[in-house]
């Protein structure tokens, strides 16, 4: 895989999954007691932390920016087990998850060894 594949990757999936999340919460599926504004203001503003960094390729931003994702793949899994009339919500919502998560992943790792970032301790 490539940096620059690998950064169309995690950025397909992250600005999908705003979009997504903002659909099906907002228009597709609302909330019946909730009501669709007190979803929105809790699913949607957790992916607008890593925009900046996202949009200028931060590989530090791609990195933590996968565990700001793990709600959403708890969220569609557990739907696709219990929930039946939105299962095929929950299915593009953890594909997005998915494909920002591998994206951003490799991503990180590639653009990385790129810059000469690394963790690893040198040697005497």
């Amino acid at each position: 895989m490539t940096t620059s594949f690998a950064r169309k990757l995690a950025l397909t999936g992250y600005l999908g999954l705003i979009v997504w999340v903002a659909l099906w919460h907002g228009v597709l599926s609302p909330h019946p007691e909730l009501g669709s504004v007190f979803m929105l203001v809790m699913w949607l503003p957790w992916l607008f932390i890593p925009m900046p960094g996202m949009f200028k390729g931060n590989p530090y931003t791609h990195a933590w920016a996968v565990f700001l994702i793990m709600p959403y793949f708890l969220h569609s899994l557990t739907l696709l087990w219990v929930d039946e009339g939105e299962r095929w919500l929950a299915l593009v919502e953890l594909l997005l998850a998915t494909t920002m998560f591998v994206g951003s992943t490799y991503y990180a790792k590639l653009r990385g060894r790129e810059l000469g970032l690394s963790i690893r301790k040198k040697k005497d």
